[in-house]
């Protein structure tokens, strides 16, 4: 591993933990409050199956030069475990069992993927689709703020979608797109270029558009903050006057 590669592989690790660690907001609000309100915890679950299958990955028997991707995505598996765990904890009976379902198809898909490219496959062949699947899950992860970049078009506002947040969507799919062109691996470096294009596509939208986020024209919505892969944000029209809240 040559000294550029390990560089970016230690600022997209930084990067990464700034992304795992910024919901924590929402599970004191969340353990406070002992109900989990309008919040999903879907985003959680398959944030977990993809820390979880990038972490194999990034495994020396699985592919070479990426423990650096097993450190921060074995870091964000315990991190997304936890999330998940406080939910089933606090979440609605009808949620809780949906939520729990989804928990244990994430852990069969893992073991799966992990059996099979420990028993039927070898060499390049494994790589190949240990690879594939952190990819798509990857991509996954980094689509999901779209809906609240529809949002900030749509109301012209950047009320739901915090600049730390965007900027740190940016940094770290930059760093790990690079750590993956040094280390010409397109399993790391295509979906984090996907989500490197996504962050500067919010950092965009957040410059047009914040100026006039600061007009007080709209009613503000407790806590709404939004962290990356929370979901779509409550409708304004839901809000005002105690009306009850949207569940996501």
């Amino acid at each position: 591993m040559n000294i550029a590669h390990f560089i970016f592989g230690v600022f997209g690790n930084a990067t990464a933990l700034f992304l795992f660690l910024a919901p924590t907001i929402t599970f004191k609000r969340i353990i406070r409050s002992k109900s989990t309100e309008q919040f999903s915890g879907i985003p959680y679950v398959m944030t977990l199956l993809n820390c979880l299958l990038s972490a194999w990955y990034g495994l020396p028997f699985i592919s070479k030069d990426n423990m650096l991707v097993s450190t921060i995505n074995g870091a964000g598996s315990a991190i997304e475990s936890i999330y998940v765990l406080v939910f089933l904890i606090f979440a609605p009976k009808k949620e809780k069992a949906k939520i729990f379902g989804l928990f244990m198809a994430v852990i069969t898909v893992f073991a799966a993927v992990a059996l099979v490219s420990l028993l039927a496959l070898h060499g390049n062949a494994r790589k190949i689709f240990c690879g594939s699947a952190a990819s798509v899950f990857s991509i996954i992860m980094y689509a999901s703020p779209l809906s609240v970049m529809r949002m900030v078009i749509k109301t012209k506002s950047v009320e739901f979608m915090p600049f730390f947040l965007s900027l740190f969507v940016f940094l770290c799919g930059t760093s790990w797109f690079v750590f993956g062109l040094i280390g010409r691996d397109p399993f790391v470096a295509v979906p984090n270029g996907f989500g490197c294009g996504l962050g500067t596509m919010q950092l965009i939208l957040y410059f047009i558009y914040h100026k006039k986020s600061d007009e007080p024209t709209k009613p503000q919505v407790a806590n709404g903050s939004l962290e990356m892969g929370q979901g779509k944000p409550l409708e304004e029209n839901k809000i005002a006057n105690g009306s009850t809240f949207e569940q996501v």
